[in-house]
């Protein structure tokens, strides 16, 4: 899957289909704890859906924004497999005014959810092997990775630029709230070994996206740095 920090660092229908479902409350002294999150909702929102947002950098220039723009495009053929696909542009901005851009398409499919690659502006083209299925539900504290990708120069896939690995997990927010986080770990091969970054999404018992935040740890000539992106 493309996500915020390979953009970063060179410059993922369930919710309707969702009914019934067991969001896991439990009572708690009169107040309702939710123990279990529909994660599966929440990586297609993430991911699949149509949504827009806005990050700033905790601790940099505040005049600097990222815009986040999710639009699904329909199906169409991927590596030989028939999938869906969405689209995503990544814009920064500083002042008011654009200083980069790039667009990116994933490839997944619904029934069952997996991701198979991504195509971006650049010209790169990568392939990712789903290492485990996504679970419809978690509980708080769970964890599991869910992608190793190969990413190259061009579909021809005769240069191999990058290499990771993408994971997920859940946490406690609040009583009724979660993060849920999916994270990349760098093959030391292709990339920096200090390099991660996290995607985190507040999301609640429907898995909404509520807010986001994202981390990026990278080594720089001055030693490991963290650069933390919150949504606006």
């Amino acid at each position: 899957m493309k996500t915020l920090g390979l953009y970063i660092a060179a410059a993922l229908t369930l919710t309707a289909c969702a009914t019934s479902m067991n969001t896991g409350i439990t009572s708690n002294n009169g107040s309702q704890t939710v123990t279990e999150f529909p994660v599966e909702t929440a990586l297609l929102n993430i991911y699949t859906k149509a949504r827009a947002d806005t990050l700033i950098p905790a601790n940099d220039n505040q005049n600097t924004v990222l815009e986040i723009k999710v639009v699904p495009k329909g199906s169409m053929i991927f590596n030989n497999h028939q999938v869906q696909s969405a689209e995503t542009t990544y814009t920064i901005k500083s002042d008011g005014i654009i200083d980069q851009q790039l667009i990116s398409v994933n490839y997944y499919t619904l029934n069952p959810v997996k991701f198979y690659g991504f195509t971006d502006s650049l010209g790169l083209y990568s392939i990712a092997e789903q290492t485990a299925d996504m679970p419809k539900m978690a509980a708080i504290g769970a964890s599991s990775e869910l992608i190793t990708e190969n990413v190259y120069n061009s579909s021809e896939q005769d240069v191999l630029v990058d290499s990771y690995t993408q994971s997920w997990s859940l946490s406690r927010a609040s009583t009724d709230t979660a993060w849920f986080c999916i994270s990349t770990l760098a093959n030391p091969v292709t990339r920096d070994p200090h390099s991660k970054n996290s995607d985190c999404h507040l999301i609640n018992a429907q898995g909404d996206l509520l807010s986001g935040k994202f981390m990026d740890t990278y080594l720089s000539d001055s030693g490991i740095k963290k650069i933390i992106y919150n949504s606006q």
